[in-house]
């Protein structure tokens, strides 16, 4: 266990280093792009983002997708390229990676878990190796805790038999990335939109409910008093 605990604290600091450069490329290159779009008149202007990004319920919780992995490092750069990819632009998505994200000096159990209930969805990589890591099975344990049925997890195969799927999720559609793993990245990136955008379309249609049933409410009364 204290191996494996140092081998998380080695791979988590090679993480952050890696995301910290990219962060301080992005915001030159951010810059110098708003710099010369601001100098151009001939520039274009840059597209609405879609109603689901910008609505006030993806900000209620802090990510987007927290991605569950395994400390094999084939598995870790599959997670680091997912979520590349999904953080990229036009996607955008805010992704929580526990190796990168996670406080320094903050208790592991207690920062995955406070991850899982700011994180809208939930994916697991279940790999050979994330099988084998009991550390995998509470990370994934407490993402079936936190709703079975809100639709929040996306269980993800890769070199996975249909017999060694955890018995836990047998009832979980997954996303296989052995045969396309392009086509699987869209497909996790149309997943988490999908979920933003029915949060919106719940969101107005109670709405349109609460607004029917006060206005219902308004003319029953009004129809009492002209009784009267």
């Amino acid at each position: 266990m204290h191996a494996w605990f140092q081998k998380l604290l080695k791979s988590r600091i090679s993480l952050s280093s890696q995301h910290e450069e990219k962060a301080s490329k992005t915001s030159v290159l951010t810059s110098f792009s708003y710099t010369s779009t601001s100098s151009s008149s001939s520039s274009s202007e840059p597209k609405n983002p879609p109603s689901a990004l910008s609505s006030h319920l993806r900000w209620r919780r802090k990510y987007d997708l927290l991605v569950c992995h395994s400390l094999a490092d084939s598995d870790i750069e599959e997670a680091k390229g997912l979520v590349s990819f999904l953080e990229a632009s036009p996607r955008s998505l805010r992704c929580f990676l526990w190796q990168r994200d996670v406080c320094p000096g903050g208790p592991m159990f207690t920062e995955f878990c406070q991850a899982v209930q700011e994180s809208h969805l939930q994916a697991l990589l279940i790999t050979p190796d994330f099988l084998q890591e009991e550390w995998c099975m509470y990370m994934m344990n407490q993402a079936l805790a936190e709703g079975p049925m809100s639709k929040r997890l996306i269980p993800l195969i890769q070199n996975v038999s249909h017999d060694q799927y955890p018995q836990e999720i047998k009832f979980f559609f997954y996303i296989n990335l052995s045969r396309n793993i392009d086509r699987g990245y869209s497909v996790i990136n149309t997943t988490v939109l999908k979920y933003l955008e029915d949060l919106v379309k719940n969101e107005r249609t109670h709405d349109s409910n609460v607004d029917i049933s006060h206005n219902g409410l308004s003319w029953k009364g009004r129809s009492d008093a002209e009784k009267k």
